[in-house]
């Protein structure tokens, strides 16, 4: 799986990261985040685009795996 590590960054850049990777077209991407805002953000923008979106917690962190829709 591709890993795009957005820890550390504030919105919008861990949705602009997740998008990128989609471009990308590599799947599937595991986005890791921290705080539940750019949890939230980055499902609905990797929704919007077409993604299925699981959400694994990991102690204080997420773990967004997503895969292209069929």
């Amino acid at each position: 799986a591709k890993q795009v590590d957005a820890r550390g960054f504030s919105c919008p850049q861990p949705v602009i990261m997740a998008r990128n990777a989609i471009e990308e077209g590599e799947f599937p991407i595991e986005v890791l985040v921290e705080t539940v805002t750019s949890r939230e953000n980055v499902r609905r923008a990797s929704e919007k685009m077409g993604c299925t979106v699981e959400v694994e917690e990991m102690g204080d962190e997420f773990k967004l795996i997503l895969t292209m829709s069929q």
